[in-house]
């Protein structure tokens, strides 16, 4: 675990969100979607994930839920109440669903995902009433800085320098 140094209050959101994107620059680094996630809990990270379906050959493999297996991992449990998911895409409905099943208290967020987003684009699975668990949800934390690791992903994908998959 790696404490926050400042407390039981933690770090700021966006200490956190550094550590996500962090997380994201290593996806990158094998070919992933750049999105990267910490799981939080009383001031420290119990847990990182970043995307690894490229290398991994999982669709599964998203970055959330990587953090999320850990974290229980770690924990003990698979309820993760009282933790905070510090991720730098918003979830998508796959993601979203493990939040509220795994209890997770938080969300936090820096880039909303208009064409696959499922905690407020495109519909909003963690803050749903109907639902017996729901989250907060703090959204465009470090808003600029985790997009434009997105685009850079994307522009370069576009020039080519990346191989495709089948």
């Amino acid at each position: 675990m790696i404490p926050s140094g400042s407390g039981a209050a933690g770090a700021s959101d966006h200490q956190w969100m550094a550590y996500a994107l962090a997380e994201a620059r290593r996806a990158a680094r094998h070919g992933d979607v750049p999105v990267g996630a910490v799981m939080v809990l009383d001031g420290a990270i119990v847990a990182r994930g970043h995307n690894r379906r490229e290398i991994d050959g999982d669709p599964l493999a998203h970055a959330e839920l990587i953090a999320i297996r850990r974290a229980a991992a770690v924990i003990g449990h698979w309820r993760l109440i009282g933790c905070t998911l510090y991720v730098t895409l918003e979830p998508c409905a796959m993601c979203a669903g493990a939040l509220v099943n795994s209890r997770v208290s938080t969300l936090v967020y820096g880039a909303p995902d208009p064409k696959a987003g499922f905690c407020g684009s495109l519909g909003n699975l963690v803050e749903d009433p109907r639902l017996n668990h729901r989250l907060e949800v703090r959204r465009g934390i470090m808003q600029q800085a985790c997009s434009q690791a997105l685009v850079e992903f994307f522009a370069e994908l576009r020039g080519g320098s990346r191989k495709q998959g089948p």
